[in-house]
């Protein structure tokens, strides 16, 4: 049995924050292979469903970002699930936005999310990072998650979440390459190999000089430059 939790916060008012990435990654697995309802249960909304051959649980905790490990060392314990078989998506200031990469263990740089959850269970546990890019200044690190991505954010969000529901059956089987693979044909497609090649710029040929510009009223007259010749 596989645990994958999502970080974020409740409600509508936080629901398409950066700060809730976590949140709907776990959505889309969720709706892209059929899993049950969601119902409130571990301190957060929680749905069962099998990816492959892998039964997986998914929870979002609903106390807020900064307790998230009440809710998730509750789930854990109560399914007896080892760190080895729970994985975390979390937003990750340090990534280009759409960009995502695997953790095994670690620090929790400052995440308020993956704070708490060390605090609860230890840091032994795999994590989804997904980029979301970082504002600049560490200031303004608090408002810019908590803001909701943009209009220039929708494409790449979509390629990536997209990617992750695909990819969703690889990463409960333990195959994270194939995961991340899945995730990359979505965020960064290969390009086709019919694409037409730009052509060359054409070049004089050998002995070939072109003319020159015909400027003058008198150049531009053939007739005129005829009867010049004998005068």
């Amino acid at each position: 049995m596989k645990l994958f939790v999502g970080l974020g916060n409740p409600g509508a008012k936080y629901a398409q924050n950066r700060h809730n990435i976590g949140f709907m990654a776990l959505d889309r697995i969720a709706e892209d292979h059929g899993f049950s309802p969601w119902r409130n249960k571990f301190q957060g909304q929680f749905c069962e469903g099998k990816l492959g051959d892998s039964k997986v649980l998914l929870l979002k905790p609903t106390t807020f970002m900064n307790l998230s490990g009440q809710s998730v060392g509750e789930a854990t314990r109560f399914h007896k699930i080892h760190l080895d078989q729970f994985t975390v998506f979390h937003d990750e200031l340090d990534l280009a936005p759409g960009k995502m990469r695997l953790k095994q263990g670690g620090g929790h740089a400052g995440h308020n999310g993956l704070r708490s959850i060390h605090a609860h269970l230890g840091a032994d546990y795999a994590r989804v990072r997904l980029g979301i890019g970082h504002p600049g200044h560490k200031d303004a690190v608090a408002g810019f998650v908590l803001r909701d991505f943009t209009k220039v954010d929708q494409d790449w969000l979509a390629a990536l979440l997209n990617g992750i529901g695909i990819g969703a059956v690889h990463l409960a089987a333990g195959d994270r390459s194939k995961f991340m693979n899945a995730v990359a044909l979505q965020t960064a497609p290969p390009r086709s190999s019919k694409s037409p090649k730009p052509k060359p710029s054409p070049q004089a040929k050998p002995g070939f000089a072109p003319s020159p510009a015909l400027d003058t009223e008198d150049e531009r007259n053939p007739m005129r430059r005829l009867l010049d010749r004998f005068k």
